[in-house]
């Protein structure tokens, strides 16, 4: 048997292509940090193949180690952490910086894959789920105390992976309504909004009011999701208020365009959008981009590098790239279901679930569809423990599938 079956090739041939073209577009952003990113890009694949050499076991037997260690790193941020834009989730040794929170992300994989996979867990018993959610809850706090809401939002990843073991999709659908009123209640007046639900809630009932088993856990949880959803409501103005200004402002930039806040919150997304709507359909050319050139985007080789692909390689560059994460996802995916391991098949849905949500929400605000919440773009946006993080978990996931196409089992 050669070595190389069970290898998924597209996979990491994908891997490959993202991480090198991530670091052409740093370079062109600034070359200094392109060069550090490919010594990172190094650094991460003699990891990798370190962590291929390893016996699949060991992430199943590590994984409460790990998760401890994680969340330790966490905590250990509130004494030792750097503060950087108002968020103590950085450790500084000199020239170089840490971020907890990408490794914590592994953490939490492993050990959710782990407890899913024994013998003790059942998606319909209380206990179970309440286990489950706790594991991914407490980082999840942790990194809400920071406060780091870009990062807690990369924890609902893990609310996927469940939900491919049997979890009720009602509370995927809660979640949205839930997001959904509290978004359209900022502009449009609460006590609208609460009538609307009412009256929706009436229409509802009265369309089914025959295939409704009545009772009192019935009624309470009608009443009861119409008064969470009417508070949700009514408070969510205050709540705005109540945010820090910075936060508050890239909420409010979707409302009221980026040029509201030109000198503030809306200063990048005005010239991310500039760049990629100066690119056209085939771009300006690999480090011809004028808005690139003048550096008139802070984080442009961070969170914001996708603007560097609008403007340089045009609507033909930005869509393949967004074709080469979607079938690299989509891979992901397809190979984590086809796992004869449970362990392997949960982290697979986690990994591919945490890539979804960064990929999206990082598209997503350089284009304005939502707040500035700096979220990285997976392989692409500038950072040693963003890259190193991220191929860690590519290597342990494709080392759990070459595992599992040679195991005779």
């Amino acid at each position: 048997m050669k070595w190389t079956e069970g290898l998924d090739k597209l996979g990491i041939g994908l891997y490959l292509l993202l991480c090198l073209f991530a670091i052409a577009n740093i370079y062109s952003v600034d070359p200094s940090s392109g060069t550090r990113q490919a010594v990172w890009f190094g650094v991460s694949l003699f990891v990798g193949l370190i962590i291929f050499m390893m016996r699949t076991k060991f992430f199943e037997n590590m994984s409460g180690i790990i998760y401890i260690a994680g969340v330790l790193l966490l905590i250990g941020l509130f004494p030792f952490g750097k503060e950087v834009l108002g968020q103590k989730n950085w450790y500084k040794f000199g020239s170089f910086s840490l971020q907890p929170v990408e490794f914590a992300k592994i953490g939490t994989a492993l050990m959710l894959a782990n407890y899913i996979s024994g013998p003790d867990f059942n998606i319909k018993n209380k206990k179970s789920m309440l286990t489950a959610f706790a594991i991914i809850g407490i980082p999840g706090l942790v990194v809400l105390m920071i406060p780091d809401v870009g990062s807690l939002l990369v924890f609902f990843a893990f609310v996927i992976a469940l939900y491919r073991e049997g979890l009720s999709g009602w509370l995927f659908g809660f979640i949205g309504i839930f997001a959904s009123v509290f978004l359209v209640s900022l502009a449009i007046n609460p006590w609208y909004i609460v009538g609307f639900i009412v009256l929706l809630t009436a229409v509802l009932i009265f369309m089914n009011m025959y295939r409704i088993s009545w009772n009192i856990i019935t009624i309470l949880t009608i009443a009861g999701s119409v008064l969470v959803l009417s508070i949700t409501a009514l408070l969510s103005p205050t709540i705005l208020e109540k945010l820090p200004k910075h936060q508050r402002e890239r909420i409010e930039v979707l409302y009221k365009g980026e040029k509201a806040f030109r000198d503030t919150s809306g200063y990048n997304l005005l010239y991310s959008k500039t760049a990629i709507g100066s690119g056209g359909f085939w771009g300006k050319g690999y480090r011809e981009g004028s808005v690139t050139r003048g550096k008139f985007v802070p984080e442009q080789s961070t969170d914001y590098i996708f603007c560097t692909v609008g403007e340089e390689w045009g609507f033909l560059g930005s869509a393949l790239l967004v074709l080469c994460y979607a079938v690299y996802i989509g891979r992901i995916y397809y190979l984590a279901e086809s796992q004869k391991s449970t362990f392997n098949r949960v982290f697979g849905y986690s990994f591919a679930s945490i890539l979804l949500i960064h990929f999206s929400i990082n598209l997503g605000m350089v284009m304005g569809l939502f707040p500035t919440v700096g979220i990285p773009l997976p392989y692409f946006s500038y950072g040693g423990s963003s890259l190193l993080a991220f191929s860690m978990m590519t290597a342990i996931f494709f080392k759990l599938n070459y595992s599992d196409k040679n195991s005779l089992v």
